[in-house]
């Protein structure tokens, strides 16, 4: 099949095929005789692969990781239960982070409750005296 076949299979733009080409997670296809690149199958269950776990918000590294793992099957997934480990422990770091900027922007909100004038805003006021390093 032609790439824009495994672009409306998989869902995703052609761009994107090219992309996990380079990076190394998609298998280069083989060459047709007129240049074009011959995808099969496999790249079908490579970029369904890749989707899911792109969805899961799994870095290219991480899928890279995970790809290997696939390779060797026979082996123990305890490396696949640290990367998930490492990966909820991040996950969480930036919930922390989004509650913590939340919690901000709701104060911020609290400053202006009325119908001022833009002059007397008090949600610009405060923005303009913000420490950047906070």
């Amino acid at each position: 099949m032609r790439i824009s076949q495994l672009s409306r299979l998989g869902g995703v733009r052609t761009q994107t095929i090219r992309f996990y080409e380079q990076q190394g997670l998609l298998t280069s296809p083989d060459r047709q005789e007129n240049g074009y690149r011959a995808y099969t199958e496999k790249h079908v269950r490579q970029l369904s692969f890749i989707r899911r776990c792109r969805l899961l918000d799994l870095s290219l590294p991480e899928i890279r990781q995970l790809q290997k793992q696939q390779d060797d099957p026979h082996q123990s997934c305890a490396a696949i239960n640290t990367l998930l480990e490492d990966h909820i422990a991040d996950v969480a770091t930036r919930i922390d982070a989004l509650q913590t900027l939340e919690k901000q922007l709701m104060s911020l909100r609290s400053r202006c409750n009325d119908d001022r004038q833009v002059e007397r805003c008090g949600v610009l006021a405060e923005i303009s005296e913000m420490d950047p390093a906070t």
